[in-house]
């Protein structure tokens, strides 16, 4: 490494410093990318939800925004990137925990509710001896040391122990979200068809009675008949107003992003919300907040994979992004967060908690030199606990009838 290299990193890394730790630092990092369909239809499939079909908000100049991947979406897609090699630990940046499911094992980084998702509740040795005490440990005393030793992406990506007796609610340090602006809903048709007309008339005959029968799948149900597909599966709308076919009930076919339209990411990291968790003291705070904003970063310049979906393949527009340094107060400026400073810095503020891993997984973490295997096993008799367990407001309901 050159002598100006090294200046150049050392500079970097005492800016990157001041933004984790000093409170007059900027209050945020953003960017905004602009994406585009790989189709020159310019026609994208968003997710679709219950009830509502695709998530499409009108606006009062009567344009429509569409959501085209969500903030837990976009955090659960981001997540998975340190996955790492579990056989060489000197290149991890998080630790590579695994949940033993019996005939296949997941990374807690795959979970989508992380440290308190209900199969790490289900996996007690995991849970009992490290997540609760970590939960209980930031509840009590506001430390986030241990939790970010053992599941630092929990504090990256935003964790809620909704169903754990601590209740603790991190905010998002990194939050990242895809929209569509101004768009149109287009409507889908299709025509199944079976080998329906290849039976003989007995066979239909006998098929159809045997269809009447109570408890009965419909014969196109199972594919022995055909179906046109051009409605919607649902009661709650009508199929036909006025005699005509009702848009709201048809079958969904993606939306139209217009030609001034635009499909936007947009990302956003908290350096408010990064600077208001601490360690058991002042070093260990330094180091945390250093470590998570190493982490943050990482997560907030990768380059994605953006096939979100079937029907939505995008891609980023520009060659290269531009950060904006978000202060108290006045206006933007734009930083350069190049990737290569980015891994320096992430693989350097690792090192406290480098140091932290054999202390915390204790036995996992052999002393001869041999690999260390972080893998816990679930416990179906502790998921069925789960399902009988109360939950703090059914308690607090129990107690107030009670009295």
């Amino acid at each position: 490494m050159s002598n100006d290299t090294k200046v150049m990193q050392d500079q970097d890394t005492a800016i990157l410093d001041k933004w984790a730790t000093e409170p007059d630092g900027p209050v945020a990092l953003y960017l905004k990318q602009t994406l585009l369909p790989v189709e020159d239809s310019r026609i994208i499939f968003p997710p679709t939800y219950a009830d509502i079909g695709y998530n499409i908000d009108t606006l009062s100049d009567g344009k429509r925004v569409a959501t085209i991947d969500s903030v837990g979406s976009q955090a659960n897609r981001l997540e998975p990137i340190f996955k790492s090699d579990p056989t060489n630990p000197d290149e991890w940046l998080v630790p590579q925990i695994e949940i033993d499911l019996g005939d296949k094992t997941i990374a807690l980084l795959d979970l989508a509710h992380r440290a308190a998702d209900a199969v790490v509740r289900s996996s007690p040795e995991l849970f009992l001896k490290l997540i609760e005490p970590a939960f209980t440990e930031l509840q009590k005393k506001g430390n986030a040391g241990r939790l970010c030793a053992i599941a630092p992406t929990s504090l990256v990506f935003g964790v809620w122990d909704s169903r754990g007796d601590s209740g603790v609610k991190c905010p998002r340090l990194v939050r990242s979200i895809i929209r569509a602006w101004d768009v149109e809903v287009i409507h889908a048709a299709a025509q199944f068809n079976s080998s329906w007309k290849l039976l003989k008339g007995d066979d239909q005959k006998e098929l159809e009675e045997e269809e009447k029968k109570k408890d009965r799948k419909g014969l196109s149900e199972v594919g022995l008949k055909d179906a046109p597909v051009t409605f919607r599966k649902t009661d709650k709308i009508r199929q036909f107003v006025d005699g005509a076919p009702n848009p709201e009930a048809r079958v969904l076919g993606g939306v139209l992003v217009k030609e001034n339209g635009r499909i936007e990411r947009e990302v956003t990291v908290n350096l408010v919300a990064l600077r208001n968790l601490r360690g058991e003291n002042d070093t260990e705070t330094d180091a945390l907040r250093k470590y998570l904003l190493g982490l943050s970063l990482v997560a907030a310049t990768a380059d994605m994979e953006l096939f979100l979906r079937e029907g939505c393949l995008l891609r980023y527009a520009e060659n290269s992004d531009t950060w904006w340094q978000v202060p108290r107060r006045g206006e933007p400026t734009q930083v350069n967060l190049s990737r290569d400073t980015i891994k320096h810095y992430a693989k350097t503020v690792t090192g406290h908690f480098r140091d932290e891993w054999p202390k915390v997984f204790k036995d996992k973490w052999p002393k001869n030199g041999t690999m260390p295997e972080l893998k816990y096993q679930f416990d179906i008799e502790e998921a069925k606990k789960l399902l009988a367990k109360k939950t703090k407001g059914e308690r607090a309901a129990d107690l107030e009838q009670s009295s």
